[in-house]
């Protein structure tokens, strides 16, 4: 009877350790998780009325992102997480007073607007009347840790910065492309039916050295009419970052031979002048496409362009700033 105690409390010492290990293997922490997923063919996603699509080998692929609560285990010992994912706070994903269904449901926006933008930049190249009107930049949200969150909302739409006229997104970007962290910048804004100007100071960004930003997440403001009807459905899928492989499809399905034969990945959000902004996930994006057997992949120029080629192994990267540039990329690509 004198060893009983010792060992129930050992059993009952190893019931409790697997008890903890269970719910920290099973139970979400705050923060979040970037996972990598393979890249999907865009042409069973894409319908052009009037469809030309010259078929054979090769495709354009599109590549995203899961996100997800980081569970406390993999929190805690990094190598129990899939290969390629990243830790994210929770504010990155996040506004704070926003639920992930709330972030989930923006993102659903945003691809609607990316899938409207890709059509009329896809049909304009191919040569098609599209009627465009940029409106200004909308601001989807604004982080809660800089200046410009005490003077900016979300809705807000900015149509001037430093005296220019910003109508578009790469208009805002070239606006306060010469800006240091720190400066001051005069915003011109529609707010509920009224003008208004304001004023925000930049702060440094995380991601790129001496670069100034103000800290707010944006989408272009437009009223588009296409000449032909183009329906795009990737489920579940959000977020703007399908632009460029979009266009690439919709281009394609006109009758272009836009692959070669080639198995090509984009990722990028497009804007109606054709120019390809920078995404996120890159990190993940780009083990996706490696794991998917792709001969290239087309990404945004800068900082995405040099993360992708950190991760690329012997994946081919193509930096892209437009539409346009991407198109000649491909044709430069040797025919399969």
């Amino acid at each position: 009877m004198r060893g009983s105690a010792p060992r129930w409390l050992a059993l009952s010492g190893a019931a409790l350790l697997a008890v903890v290990v269970l719910l920290a293997a099973t139970l979400p922490a705050d923060d979040y998780l970037y996972v990598p997923n393979g890249a999907h063919p865009v042409a069973t996603n894409v319908a052009v009325e009037g469809k030309k699509d010259p078929g054979g080998p090769g495709g354009i692929y599109y590549v995203d992102v899961t996100v997800r609560k980081v569970r406390w285990l993999e929190r805690l010992l990094p190598f129990l997480r899939p290969d390629g994912a990243s830790l994210v706070p929770a504010d990155v994903v996040t506004a704070p007073g926003e639920s992930f269904r709330d972030r989930i449901a923006e993102a659903r926006v945003e691809m609607n607007r990316s899938e409207q933008v890709a059509a009329a930049v896809a049909l304009r190249a191919g040569g098609l009347d599209v009627t465009t009107r940029p409106l200004g930049v909308l601001v989807e949200a604004v982080a809660v840790d800089v200046p410009a969150a005490k003077v900016l909302e979300s809705g807000d739409v900015i149509v001037r910065a430093a005296g220019r006229q910003t109508l578009t997104v790469s208009e805002l970007r070239r606006a306060t492309g010469t800006l240091r962290p720190g400066d001051e910048l005069v915003l011109r804004l529609r707010r509920d039916g009224k003008t208004l100007d304001r004023t925000v100071a930049t702060v440094r960004s995380p991601d790129e050295a001496g670069k100034a930003i103000i800290g707010i997440r944006v989408a272009q403001d437009a009223k588009i009419r296409l000449p032909v009807k183009v329906d795009i459905d990737l489920g579940n899928v959000g977020g703007p970052s399908a632009g460029l492989p979009f266009a690439l499809q919709i281009y394609k399905e006109l009758g272009n031979d836009v692959d070669g034969g080639n198995r090509v990945a984009a990722t990028g959000e497009i804007e109606l002048d054709g120019s390809v902004g920078s995404v996120g996930g890159i990190k993940q994006k780009t083990y996706g496409v490696r794991s998917s057997g792709a001969d290239v992949f087309l990404v945004p120029a800068g900082e995405n362009a040099a993360t992708a080629r950190r991760y690329a192994g012997g994946l081919r990267i193509v930096p892209v700033e437009s539409f346009e540039q991407a198109l000649h990329a491909l044709e430069t690509l040797p025919q399969k």
